[in-house]
């Protein structure tokens, strides 16, 4: 006989869905913005000692971190701009800017953190960015010291390496493995599951910086390129890219891979070195080719729009492809 089992008379337990996606730990509850990343690492930091001591040791390097009595989150000062994360003891003060992406703090926002160190109280100060991108491109990018202060990098992967084999009690081992999860599912560049394409235009033309055309780069090597962290462009890779011109939608290409380099002509030997920042370049895969002719409609000729990819294919032009997104999107 087929029975209902209630209370503690069974050990299977059910999974979760949030939105027809499975969650698997509790912060995925919150979500996955830069906020929520760093409720999630300062709740975790206040709960698990040993996470806050290992955090410590890697950031400060030699210099012990001593106790620590406060963490604060999203503390606003004025000309001292909000931190993420702060962590206080009697000789000990470290500020912590979480961020989504590859993208990192300006110089202008650290130096504002500055201005809320009181050194001569505090003998230990820090600041400390993490971020998506490899420990590689933020030495790139990030100062050593910001008037006289030492600024450290961690990644998120590193983040939750931290989480990894620390002692403690069953609930902080637990609470750990939890972040842990958090970080590796939630905090990466590109969302697998999203249909959205990003739809760029491409000018015809060789620009002056190139052996070949843009509309080539896309055509022939299936390769496209953009600012990191440009006016405009997105901060994490989108999984699907179309590019339009002629007046219509030509392909929808999805993204089979992606990385930021330095030198675009490491990539495409037709573009002359030095010429262009650094930017996030894509690898594309094979041309989805709409099955009717798909017109631009009321966008700017350079425009640049998301529109859900099933829409794309079946809407007259690009324009009612991207409103019938946003109202889907509420």
């Amino acid at each position: 006989m087929n029975r209902v089992m209630t209370g503690g008379s069974s050990s299977h337990t059910p999974e979760l869905h949030l939105h027809n996606r499975r969650i698997e730990s509790i912060f995925e509850l919150l979500g996955a913005d830069e906020n929520d990343i760093t409720y999630s690492i300062g709740w975790t930091l206040a709960q698990s000692p040993s996470f806050l001591s290992a955090l410590l040791r890697v950031v400060l390097i030699t210099r012990p971190p001593g106790s620590v009595a406060k963490i604060s989150l999203q503390d606003f000062k004025q000309n001292g701009g909000v931190t993420d994360v702060e962590v206080f003891g009697p000789s000990l003060h470290v500020i912590i800017e979480a961020k989504r992406g590859w993208q990192l703090p300006s110089e202008a926002q650290l130096f504002r953190y500055t201005r809320r160190l009181d050194r001569l109280r505090r003998s230990t100060q820090t600041v400390v960015v993490m971020a998506e991108c490899s420990a590689e491109y933020a030495r790139l990018h990030l100062p050593r010291t910001i008037e006289g202060v030492a600024v450290a990098y961690l990644s998120w992967k590193e983040v939750a390496g931290l989480t990894e084999g620390r002692s403690g009690t069953h609930a902080e081992r637990h609470l750990l493995g939890q972040l842990r999860t958090y970080l590796r599912r939630i905090v990466r560049m590109q969302d697998q599951e999203s249909n959205l394409v990003y739809v760029v235009a491409l000018r015809a033309g060789r620009p002056t910086w190139s052996q070949i055309s843009s509309r080539d780069i896309v055509t022939k090597k299936r390769r496209y390129f953009h600012p990191l962290g440009g006016s405009g462009w997105p901060k994490t890779p989108p999984n699907y890219l179309g590019f339009r011109y002629e007046g219509r939608l030509q392909s929808i290409h999805h993204v089979d891979a992606w990385k930021v380099v330095e030198n675009l002509d490491q990539e495409i030997p037709e573009i002359r070195r030095g010429t262009i920042p650094p930017h996030l370049i894509y690898t594309l895969g094979k041309p989805i080719i709409p099955a009717r002719e798909v017109e631009t409609g009321n966008i700017y000729p350079s425009g640049r729009v998301w529109a859900m990819l099933d829409l794309l294919l079946t809407s007259k032009t690009i324009a009612e492809a991207r409103d019938v997104t946003k109202k889907r999107r509420g």
